[in-house]
């Protein structure tokens, strides 16, 4: 399972770097060819902003597999393992909850948008909320998938707090959950205070 999300995040990173290309190649062109010839690219807006939607959501998804949305874990990492876990739980069901709101909200928003039509390229609207339909999909079967492993206490659960989850990352979180110094590295700031 690990090996066929690993290879899907690779896909998607991929996606993402062409989309990226493509939007920077695009503006950047309009720019020239606007201050220069006084013409442009018509389509160029659209395709950027489309790509930019896209961009967006799929990195989201990326960066929730990582763990690398902002959260504050200051108060879970001083509470005891059982209830930081409960904590693990009920934040793990509201954030189903937020990702089943966005779910039917998109998928509302594509069906409209399957009879609108851009304006320029007069691809249907849908597309765009298709941006965060499926992303959205992505990023509950992660959090599901996380949920049942902390549910079964497996090894490899993601628990918000833990201090072995807060070291994948040390350096967002600061010297509060540094690794702890060894004799040779407590002995040198005690020397360095002795000096003066």
């Amino acid at each position: 399972m690990k090996r066929v999300s690993d290879l899907l995040e690779r896909i998607t990173e991929s996606i993402m770097a062409a989309m990226l290309a493509v939007m920077v190649g695009l503006v950047f062109s309009n720019v020239v060819l606007r201050y220069l010839f006084s013409s442009g690219i018509v389509a160029a807006e659209e395709i950027a902003r489309l790509m930019f939607v896209w961009l967006v959501f799929l990195g989201a998804t990326v960066a929730l597999r990582h763990q690398r949305h902002l959260g504050l874990e200051i108060l879970q990492s001083r509470l005891p393992f059982k209830v930081r876990r409960a904590c693990a739980v009920v934040s793990h069901l509201m954030i189903l909850y937020a990702l089943f709101l966005f779910v039917q909200g998109s998928w509302m928003q594509l069906l409209i948008g399957m009879g609108t039509f851009s304006t320029v390229l007069r691809f249907p609207m849908a597309i765009y909320a298709a941006a965060g339909f499926f992303p959205a999909l992505a990023m509950a079967l992660i959090v599901l998938a996380n949920l049942w492993r902390i549910v079964t206490s497996h090894p490899g659960a993601r628990i918000p707090g833990n201090p072995d989850t807060m070291m994948d990352h040390p350096e967002s979180h600061g010297p509060a959950v540094a690794p702890p110094m060894g004799p040779t590295a407590q002995a040198a700031p005690r020397a360095a205070a002795a000096k003066h």
